[in-house]
């Protein structure tokens, strides 16, 4: 049985700048593709005030492995360029059945926060 579905929702993403500590600032989506093909995933990034980026960026992941794309790897983002703290939120679209975790490290303050999150 593969584990894992084909639409999730990350709904409270915000890219933030990488700052000044060892550990820079950043975002990440992690999926792991428990399937037998690859999975081919694509994002659709909801802004709060301009239309959706629709069909820009196409994620791979191949049979029984887990990637990890990072919001500010512009080659992660098939050249689509997230604007530092601006709300905005994801839907993954994927070929395969998947599981997406979510994670984002803050260290905008002395006390960085890093937390991760399932997407829905």
């Amino acid at each position: 049985m593969v584990v894992g579905k084909k639409y999730w929702i990350i709904p409270d993403c915000e890219l933030p700048p990488e700052g000044e500590g060892v550990l820079k600032g950043h975002e990440s989506v992690v999926i792991v593709n428990d399937s037998d093909k690859e999975a081919v995933i694509d994002v659709k990034i909801f802004y709060v005030d301009k239309a959706p980026c629709v069909g820009k960026i196409v994620w791979k992941v191949p049979a029984q492995t887990v990637k990890c794309f990072r919001m500010n790897n512009i080659e992660h983002m098939c050249g689509v360029e997230i604007p530092l703290e601006t709300q905005y939120a994801m839907k993954l679209s994927s070929s395969q059945k998947i599981v997406v975790q979510y994670g984002r490290l803050d260290n905008r303050q002395t006390n960085l926060a890093y937390y991760t999150t399932m997407a829905f």
